[in-house]
């Protein structure tokens, strides 16, 4: 009897932010497991081009798109023009979802300003929320969605309550939209990373060597987190051999604080 192959069909991801720090590691991980990735970038093109590049240069198909994920006024322009990126692509709809688009904030709870923690909500929690909502009809039902959160709503930081709070909220918001998306067979989990070493927060974790060594001896494996600890994870969590993890919230620290 001769053996069938199956092909199995091609599959896309949408990576807010993946220009830069761990979206930039997902989509190079998730390009690497064969899935064809489109990424957002604020405003530097360049460096989104780069990464578009690379990906292609690995034999996957990649666009990046312009968006500011704090600005929900641009959400419906986006989502017209994302199908023609689609059908470049050879697709109609895509297939995962990763929120990672953020920025960081670092002030003592008494000092924090109205319009900080505006802005704050603007990119962390509302544009999370009204950004997925728009892109529901595009996400193929037994897709999967990923929510970045952070290790601050499980431990505190000084300086962090603003910021932490919100990525609170989003871990609420994901137990919510696991639950009424799965009639679609639709996933939904967030991934906290502990302290990592990128551009995020200045570079503080990555530059500072006193800090670095802080967390290095807050963290149970002795050293602080690389971007190349978290892509990897997260193209894991979105591969088949995980579809039946579901509204759960995963921390990603090396085991900090415990």
């Amino acid at each position: 009897m001769s053996e069938v192959t199956r092909i199995q069909p091609r599959k896309i991801a949408l990576i807010t932010g993946g220009s830069r720090g761990l979206g930039r590691e997902t989509a190079v991980n998730l390009a690497k497991r064969g899935i064809d990735v489109i990424i957002t970038y604020k405003s530097n093109r360049a460096e989104a081009d780069n990464v578009v590049q690379r990906l292609t240069e690995a034999g996957r198909q990649a666009a990046s798109l312009q968006l500011d994920t704090a600005d929900v006024r641009t959400f419906d322009a986006f989502v017209q023009h994302l199908p023609q990126t689609l059908s470049d692509l050879g697709a109609d709809r895509f297939d995962f979802l990763v929120n990672n688009a953020g920025t960081s904030h670092h002030k003592a709870f008494a000092e924090v300003t109205v319009a900080e923690l505006d802005a704050l909500y603007d990119v962390h929690f509302k544009g999370v929320f009204f950004l997925t909502q728009k892109l529901l009809p595009l996400i193929n039902d037994g897709g999967r969605i990923v929510n970045i959160s952070t290790g601050l709503t499980r431990f505190t930081g000084p300086g962090s309550s603003a910021y932490a709070s919100m990525k609170g909220a989003v871990e609420v918001l994901t137990r919510y939209l696991a639950k009424e998306l799965g009639p679609r067979r639709i996933a939904v989990n967030t991934v906290a990373p502990g302290a990592i070493a990128t551009d995020f927060s200045g570079g503080m974790v990555r530059d500072n060597p006193d800090l670095n060594k802080l967390v290095s001896s807050m963290t149970a494996l002795g050293r602080a987190g690389v971007p190349e600890d978290i892509g990897p994870m997260i193209a894991s969590l979105l591969s088949e051999e995980n579809r039946w993890v579901n509204a759960q919230r995963i921390e990603v620290s090396g085991g900090m604080n415990i």
